[in-house]
């Protein structure tokens, strides 16, 4: 049903709009709407009661954490995180340095500073420096195949392991060589995992892997926490604009629905919140995280989502990364260590070998980053991405802390290397309104699905125009997974709300009938009271 208001635009008035979730393209697209004067009725509708999304900073140990977002990815001109956290002063000096912003990297993750392997004692960085080479010199391959015809395998992971048993053919070390060879690309494939989001290559598509766009400069962090960028822009929103603790159930579109305090007024999308609130809106923007959408998928929208568009959403991958940080009163670490790499000599990504979880979890985790030094405390940071990583948000803190204090006494060959003496962990997969960490273009699925995802509704033109509204990081073709593909997502559906506005400004005859486009307000209190 269409909207059937008939009000002529009022000086002051504007639609409401309501943006649900408040993670960075959320935030990022309130930012933007309400510097506008046609969008004075605007609310974010949060379901925790915190913004930022999975931009989570945690004081701990002393210090500030990283639960969330660690990194920004491509600290360059081209990169609206860092320009943005460049303009607040969140940034040291060498993320800001030109010679920093220049810097090539590829996408690809650095070389340790040291390497342990799991039968104890450090694994040879020259070894490890040539299957890095060969590895990455792979990685590249694989997005040479974005306008191919057709592509050698369907998975990336599959094309890796195709390349690397043919580079085997040429190895002629002796076979405990070869074995440590293949551990260390291992090593790597779970890297791999964990800046893709998912349990394995072999889920990630080949054709569309190359789409991905990596910004130059060199991966910079945020001395006083990520969550500062996102606080900074909740701050420069208007007061009463944050609605916090406010799940929503269900979003009814397409319909005319009615509100008390605004007699013969109709709107098209009402939004329904799990405490059993209702708020009409005339526009909706979903910020919501993939993994949320595909688990409340047949309830979430009323009627459901087209059938493209829900496919879209089955089949666009989002998988898990998790960190784990490790406290010690003191490091066993030289000082100038910034990354450990664990090496596991019994694996190969080439055998699919998969004993149970419980036994072996732990051999997913890739390492440990140093943390700058928190005063009395000296922190790793471990990552582990998949089912792994799932499974490891179901142990207990006790549990996690011993099989890293074992898995640490193994490597380094020290029995009496003193244990943690406290472990923090994300727990992304378990958290209700993400159900994962970021998304991937996978096996079955391609730009295009994200590209549909990113379409608002109605799609068929008809009724009130752009009445649900999507942005996330999943909805953002070259940049999914990132914080400013999420930010710019954001910033892309607000613009495409304030040029709808703009053009019925425009209008020659401001009395004349708006057609199919959306109805302005004629409340003159706005918000009704369940917002205040």
């Amino acid at each position: 049903m269409q909207s059937s208001g008939r009000q002529a635009e009022t000086p002051g008035r504007g639609p409401r709009v309501l943006v649900v979730g408040g993670g960075i393209a959320g935030l990022g697209a309130a930012q933007r709407l309400c510097c506008h004067p046609a969008f004075p009725h605007l609310r974010v509708l949060e379901a925790t009661a915190r913004a930022g999304g999975r931009i989570r900073s945690e004081r701990s140990f002393g210090g500030v954490v990283e639960v969330g977002a660690h990194w920004i990815h491509g600290p360059s001109q081209g990169n609206p995180v860092f320009q943005l956290a460049a303009k607040y002063g969140l940034l040291g000096e060498k993320a800001l340095s030109e010679e920093n912003q220049l810097i090539e990297t590829g996408g690809h993750v650095g070389l340790p500073s040291v390497s342990y392997a799991s039968s104890g004692g450090s694994v040879s960085l020259e070894l490890v420096a040539e299957m890095a080479r060969l590895f990455y010199s792979l990685i590249d391959q694989t997005r040479e195949f974005l306008h191919a015809a057709e592509t050698p395998t369907p998975s990336v992971g599959e094309y890796l392991k195709k390349e690397i048993r043919q580079h085997m053919a040429g190895w002629t070390e002796e076979e405990e060589t070869k074995r440590l060879k293949l551990a260390i690309l291992n090593n790597l494939f779970n890297v791999e995992c964990c800046v893709s989001g998912t349990h394995s290559m072999d889920l990630v598509a080949l054709a569309p892997f190359g789409e991905y766009t990596v910004l130059p400069g060199l991966d910079c962090t945020f001395p006083g926490g990520y969550q500062g960028l996102t606080d900074r822009i909740m701050a420069s929103l208007p007061k009463d604009v944050m609605v916090f603790n406010k799940p929503v159930k269900t979003i009814h579109w397409n319909g005319s629905f009615e509100e008390a305090s605004a007699p013969g007024e109709t709107f098209p999308v009402l939004v329904e919140c799990e405490d059993g609130s209702c708020f009409p809106a005339h526009h909706v923007v979903v910020t919501v995280p993939l993994g949320f959408l595909k688990e409340r998928l047949d309830t979430f929208f009323e009627p459901p989502l087209p059938t493209e568009k829900a496919e879209a959403i089955r089949k666009i991958g989002f998988g898990t990364n998790n960190k784990i940080f490790l406290e010690f009163e003191e490091p066993f670490w030289q000082p100038d260590c910034q990354h450990i790499q664990v090496v596991w000599r019994d694996t190969s990504p080439l055998e699919d070998a998969a004993p149970k979880l419980q036994d072996a979890w732990f051999k997913k985790l890739i390492g440990f980053w140093v943390l700058p030094s928190f005063g009395a405390s000296q922190v790793l940071c471990g990552f582990i991405a998949g089912l792994e990583s799932e499974f490891m948000e179901t142990l207990s803190d006790e549990d996690v802390l011993l099989s890293l204090t074992q898995v640490l006494r193994r490597v380094t060959g020290n029995p009496r290397l003193p244990a943690p003496r406290s472990v923090l962990r994300s727990r992304w997969h378990s958290a209700p309104y993400t159900r994962g960490s970021y998304s991937y273009v996978a096996v079955g699925s391609s730009g295009d699905d994200l590209d549909l995802l990113a379409q608002p509704l109605p799609a068929d033109g008809r009724g009130a125009q752009l009445q649900v509204l999507f942005a996330g990081e999943a909805t953002h073709r070259t940049f999914y997974s990132t914080t400013h593909g999420a930010l710019l997502s954001g910033w892309r559906e607000a613009d495409r709300l304030i040029a709808l506005w703009d053009s019925q400004a425009q209008r020659p005859e401001p009395g004349s009938e708006l057609g199919s486009a959306p109805r302005v307000p004629g409340s003159p209190g706005g918000w009704p009271h369940p917002f205040l």
